[in-house]
């Protein structure tokens, strides 16, 4: 699925309020890490991710690396903040 620039500008505003639900650290993409973003994905749909001063890897391959492994697309790169949105196959909670 790839998502037009007006549907990547509303979930961009749909995500301006959410808290940030999961951390990458100096560690990286650990199996752990992508298992909680992969559990908050399939709840919430659209979810924020910060990474923190010591990941080494630039903050856009980092999205497109947790987009790749988790079938996510990608909604933005904000300084080291993130937004990916992946909707659910069966009862999507987000229209767009």
């Amino acid at each position: 699925m790839q998502l037009t620039s007006k549907q990547r500008a509303t979930l961009r505003a749909m995500a301006n309020g959410l808290p940030v639900v999961a951390q990458v650290g100096k560690g990286e993409l650990t199996p752990a890490v992508l298992d909680s973003i992969e559990t908050v994905l399939a709840v919430r749909e659209l979810i924020k991710i910060s990474l923190l001063r010591t990941v080494e890897t630039a903050p856009r391959d980092m999205m497109q690396a947790i987009c790749d492994r988790l079938g996510a697309e990608p909604v933005s790169c904000v300084g080291r903040s993130l937004v990916i949105y992946r909707p659910d196959p069966e009862e999507p909670k987000i229209v767009l």
